[in-house]
């Protein structure tokens, strides 16, 4: 299927599919946990949690990198002693890559999973502790397989948003073949070279392909596990 691409061209879809991955699966047990959280708990502060955790999806992708580079940069608050005591750092590969996408595409996650889990009946879930299950036991056996639609159509959906993340990419780790080049910043420096229309034409296809089939992906997995729960 990729035949058509240029070397340079595979090797920016390869990344960003790993890329796409690593994010999506790094976020998922953060992105369950805080869906209940925000679906099952009541406390002070969480509607600031709630905006923290989708400020994201509302402000500039670039103020996003700018802030992860702050904080993760070599330099930065929690960059600096990652990388003087363990010699690990997010600055300019493919980690920081992976870091940058699931802070954008983070917000989708929680929001798919909290509104699957307030669609879960907690009669349900009481019954199951009257009869002598413990609470993990029954968020591990009713919670999560009840609401499994939304936690697969957040995972997809954050994938697809990681596959085409830019700005906060591009400011935090710069655009570096083989490290951070993804098929988004691919397609920005073909941009800027005149007479690659036909490179600009085959990136924004190969991107058009992915995120297609990512949801393609997650419509066929919401409706097999609904289909699982009807019989």
């Amino acid at each position: 299927m990729l035949d058509f691409l240029t070397p340079a061209e595979l090797e920016a879809a390869k990344l960003s599919l790993i890329v796409g991955v690593s994010s999506a699966g790094f976020s998922l047990p953060f992105g369950i946990i805080l869906g209940w959280l925000l679906a099952r708990k009541n406390f002070i502060g969480k509607g600031v949690l709630d905006s923290l955790l989708h400020l994201p999806m509302v402000v500039p992708p670039v103020v996003t990198g700018y802030i992860l580079l702050i904080l993760f940069g070599k330099r930065g608050i929690i960059g600096k002693p990652l990388f003087e005591i363990f010699g690990f750092s997010f600055a300019f590969n493919i980690k920081g890559a992976a870091l940058a996408s699931a802070v954008i595409a983070f917000p989708l996650l929680v929001r798919a999973v909290r509104i699957s889990m307030e669609g879960v009946d907690k009669n349900l879930e009481d019954a199951a502790r009257t009869l002598g299950a413990g609470r993990l036991k029954v968020f591990f056996t009713i919670t999560v397989p009840l609401c499994m639609s939304g936690i697969i159509s957040g995972t997809v959906m954050a994938f697809a948003r990681s596959l085409g993340e830019f700005g906060a990419t591009i400011t935090f780790v710069s655009n570096i073949p083989g490290e951070t080049k993804t098929l988004p910043l691919a397609l920005y420096s073909q941009l800027q070279i005149p007479g690659q229309e036909h490179a600009v034409v085959r990136i924004a296809v190969i991107s058009l392909i992915f995120a297609f089939l990512a949801l393609i992906a997650s419509e066929y997995f919401a409706r097999k596990n609904m289909q699982k729960r009807a019989s």
